[in-house]
């Protein structure tokens, strides 16, 4: 792994980390972390209640850059991921939720933005 792509692996953990952390202190709880299934990844899925939340977390250099970071095909791999996650699921007909995304900028407590798609 180069140096750059170990660099950005690790800036990742440490985002995703206080984006779990700004999330638990909402009253959420951990279901998973870096969640990975044959069709897509989620960063972080959460739950409070039947809620349920898939989330993707970004760090970048403000929040617009952050949100701007999620296309199209993104986020529909991610909704294939959650559909798969829900399948598994139980009680997933009792299961309300939806795709957030944490924007994770220098010198800031991390940026919970709800429902963005």
């Amino acid at each position: 792994m180069s140096e750059k792509r170990k660099r950005a692996y690790e800036r990742g953990h440490r985002a995703e980390w206080w984006a779990a952390a700004a999330l638990l202190l909402k009253g959420f709880r951990i279901v998973a972390r870096r969640f990975k299934t044959p069709v897509g990844e989620i960063d972080l899925i959460m739950r409070r209640g039947q809620l349920v939340v898939f989330v993707e977390v970004k760090a970048r250099h403000d929040d617009r850059t952050a949100l701007d970071a999620i296309s199209r095909s993104s986020q529909q791999r991610i909704e294939n991921a959650a559909q798969w996650w829900l399948s598994q699921q139980a009680d997933a007909a009792q299961l309300s939720w939806r795709f957030d995304v944490v924007a994770i900028v220098p010198r800031r407590w991390p940026r919970h933005f709800e429902n963005v798609w």
